[in-house]
């Protein structure tokens, strides 16, 4: 398993971090949290507390947790109990504490945004069109990135249609176009762009985001022809509408003599932007 390891800050205090790069997960140090959220003196007491109250309520949170080596205060490395972002959100709930209030009503906040947006889809659109203003991105980038929210959602109620399984096999077909139009499957294009858990897509140049859509809707059009019955007939699908605009990004390199995949990512453009400003 390759890994990154890290510590990060909460309020001054140290959070033992782990990226696993095959699973793209952040894991976090329980006991870490704990220290900070509770201040307690015994913090590893009170999370063997906390578990037995936890498989007492019928949780199987606790029997998830995994275990990996991070470094010790004595500098040895020493498994402990680590969670994932859920799982981390879910434990934080579990603990009264004034410090873990703010999350709370965040995640409240998060979760009734999330069933407005169920009943009334425009919803999200206006929070990303807010959410990419907030972060600097021009009005339009934004609104391509919103048209390919569109041709994406066309792509996967196709998908929906043919059959096709959420998760792994809508991941196997992303990663069939991505690779036919760029060249790199989205593991490494995300590698190429320094990115992990962020969005591919957030970090496209406006060239890389119209050569994405254009994959994407050309296998959405494709298939609507085609009416494939199999996974590896929409695999082959997936791979020709790649094609397609992969032979559109190549002509572009050739009459600008400039590549179309490139290692910038969100940040970048947003700092050049800054400058230009």
């Amino acid at each position: 398993m390759s890994k990154e390891t890290s510590i990060k800050l909460f309020e001054q205090r140290q959070v033992r971090t782990y990226w696993d790069n095959n699973q793209e997960k952040w894991y976090f140090s329980i006991i870490d949290v704990i220290v900070i959220l509770t201040e307690s003196p015994r913090p590893r007491k009170y999370w063997n507390a906390l578990k037995s109250k936890l498989n007492k309520e019928g949780s199987e949170l606790s029997q998830n947790i995994g275990q990996l080596k991070m470094k010790a205060e004595d500098g040895k490395m020493r498994l402990t109990d680590v969670a994932d972002t859920e799982q981390l959100f879910r434990l934080i709930q579990s603990i009264p504490s004034p410090k873990a209030e703010p999350f709370k009503i965040w995640i409240a906040k998060i979760a009734r945004e999330r069933i407005d947006e169920i009943e009334n889809p425009e919803l999200s659109f206006e929070r990303a069109m807010e959410t990419y203003l907030k972060k600097g991105y021009s009005k339009n980038w934004i609104n391509q990135r919103l048209k390919s929210i569109e041709v994406r959602k066309d792509l996967t109620d196709e998908w929906d249609t043919r059959g096709m399984k959420k998760g792994l096999e809508y991941a196997i077909l992303t990663n069939e176009i991505t690779k036919a139009w760029s060249g790199f499957d989205v593991k490494n294009y995300k590698k190429l762009k320094d990115l992990k858990k962020e969005n591919l897509r957030d970090n496209m140049s406006n060239l890389e985001l119209v050569l994405n859509m254009l994959a994407e809707a050309t296998t959405t059009e494709i298939s609507k022809e085609k009416k494939p019955e199999t996974f590896e007939q929409n695999k082959t699908i997936a791979n020709q509408g790649g094609t397609i605009a992969g032979n559109t990004r190549k002509e572009i390199e050739e009459k600008t003599g400039k590549k179309v995949i490139n290692k910038l990512s969100a940040k970048d453009f947003l700092e050049n932007k800054k400058r230009l400003e």
